[in-house]
Formats: structure tokens, sequence, C-alpha cells
């Protein structure tokens, strides 16, 4: 019996190793990525004595990601060194909270980006696209409000499902499928994980139709411009904004992928699934805010000037 079950222990154990050191790496460097990211929008709001919108967004997006790198990361590594931390109430409920809550903050405001580059730059002569064209500036810090109230409303959920599962002892070492567990030791989680999957899918959406309005546009406007040989100065700044729009669309598509396999797989740690889950999960928050960084040409500068010093110190001292 003992050998039968050394093998999957084994894997199990190989697989979280490759995951926490992996996760480790990216976590740290999602962090520094998104503290520079803060730390430009910090001196230039002391500088400027204000911020437009697109810094607040921005902004609020590098703390929500700094934060919740932190908690998933700190989560993830205790669950799997320290794990009888988590049967002392309510640290394991706390965790996950605060986990949920700064990721649901990175989802929502990641998709007011979206949502406010294509009201910004995209060209629709619609009468409500108009119209929040003009309102757009006022209406961003209810946006980052709202997405801060639903980034809590699901750390309550998350708190609720763990508290739950903790009560009914379904800890992950459990080799039964995870819905049929789930919905048999109590009903009320399925509608937890419904709210948790609608959460991500309307995300998901907002910044599925953000980014298509906006590229149509921008082609609609390339193609007139081919037409007619204009030349447009802000046309630099519109291919920029596109490029960055359209890998964030890949990516986030894959984040919302992850972040559903996440849920199904969420009992099964032995399955490969799970190890590139985790691993995109954690690598998403700094890959994409290195890309925000280089569309940007003063966090690009200060990005550059920054890496030639270390680079200068290193080879030179």
């Amino acid at each position: 019996m003992e050998a039968s079950h050394s093998p999957l222990q084994s894997n199990v154990t190989s697989y979280w190793a490759i995951i926490v050191a992996i996760s480790t790496l990216e976590a740290f460097a999602g962090m520094w990525i998104n503290a520079f990211l803060v730390c430009v929008l910090c001196i230039a709001w002391v500088q400027k004595k204000i911020l437009n919108s697109n810094e607040k967004i921005l902004l609020l997006l590098g703390c929500s990601r700094i934060f919740s790198l932190c908690f998933s990361y700190l989560y993830y590594c205790i669950a799997r060194i320290y794990p009888n931390y988590f049967y002392v109430y309510p640290i394991l409920q706390l965790f996950a909270s605060f986990a949920a809550v700064f990721n649901y903050s990175n989802l929502w405001v990641s998709a007011c980006l979206c949502g406010f580059y294509c009201v910004k730059i995209a060209n629709f002569r619609n009468s409500f696209f108009i119209y929040l064209k003009v309102k757009i500036d006022r209406m961003v810090p209810w946006l980052l409000l709202g997405s801060e109230i639903i980034a809590l409303a699901m750390g309550i959920v998350f708190y609720d499902i763990n508290e739950i599962l903790q009560k009914n002892n379904i800890t992950s070492t459990s080799q039964e499928n995870f819905w049929e567990v789930t919905i048999r030791k109590d009903k009320h989680l399925f509608s937890s994980f419904f709210l948790i999957g609608f959460g991500y899918a309307a995300s998901f959406l907002v910044v599925i139709f953000s980014a298509l309005f906006l590229l149509f546009s921008l082609w609609r406007h390339k193609r007139t411009m081919q037409t007619s040989s204009m030349k447009d100065l802000s046309m630099d700044a519109h291919i920029r904004a596109m490029k960055s729009v359209l890998s964030f669309l890949v990516m986030y598509s894959i984040n919302f992928v992850c972040l559903v396999l996440n849920i199904i797989y969420a009992m099964k740690i032995e399955n490969i699934i799970t190890l590139l889950t985790y691993i995109y999960l954690f690598a998403f928050p700094g890959i994409h805010s290195l890309i925000l960084i280089f569309s940007n040409p003063k966090m690009e500068k200060a990005m550059l000037k920054i890496l030639s010093y270390v680079k200068w110190e290193f080879f030179f001292k």
C-alpha cells in the first residue's frame, strides 16, 4: 500500500516544488515591475500635484498587482510549506480573502483601463459614445470605486467558501472529483463558485468588447488615412495603444482560461494543468505591466535609465 502511494506523493511534491520555484521568480519580478510603475506615477503626482485619468487607473492597477502577487505568493507557499498554519482559525480565510480582493481589483481595474483606452481613442459617431467620450474623465473615479466594491464583495465570498470548506474538512489531498465533493458537502458552495466565475467572465467581456471596438476604430482610421493620403501626427500614439490593447487582449484571454481551469482543477494538485495555470497566473501581472511601461514614452525612458545604471554598476564595480 505504501509503495502504491509513494510515486503519487513524490509526483505531487515535485509539481509543487516547480511551482514554488518558478512562482517565486515571477512574483518578485512582478512586484518589482509594478513597484517601479507606482513610484514613477507617485513622483509625477508630487511634481504636477495632479494625475490624469489614465495615470489614476495605472496607479491603482500597480498597487493592486503588488498586493495581489504578495498575498497569492504567501498563500500558496504557506499552503505547501506550512499547511498546518491554515488549521488555525481564521488564517486560511483571511489569506484567501485578501488574495481574492486584490486579484479581483487587478482584473476589474485592468478592464477599466481597457475601456478607458477604447472611449478615449476610438472614434464613433454614436451619440452615446460621444457622451462617454466627454464624461469619461469624471466617470473614472466612480469606475475605480465600483471595481474596488466588487473586489471587496468577492473577498467576502472567498472568505465564506474557505470557511465552509474548512468546516467540512475538504482538504487539498482529496482524490475525489472536486465538483462532486463540493455539491455533496454543501450546495451553497455552488452559488458561491458561480459568483466567482461570473466575476471573471464579466471583467473578461468588458475587455473583449473594449478591445474589439478599439481595434475596429483604429483599423478604420488607418484605412481612411491610406485612401485619402492624409498624415496624422497622433497615428503613432494610436498604433502604440493598439499594440498594447491587442497584447492585453491575448494575455487576458489566456488569463481568463487559467482562472477557470484553476477553479475546475482546484483539488487536483497533481495535474499538469494546475502547474501551467499557476505559472501563468503569477507571470501575467508583471508581463502586462511591463508592456504598459514600454508603451508609455516617459516610463520607458525611466526604465531604460534604471536598467543602464544597474548594468553599469554590475559590470564596472
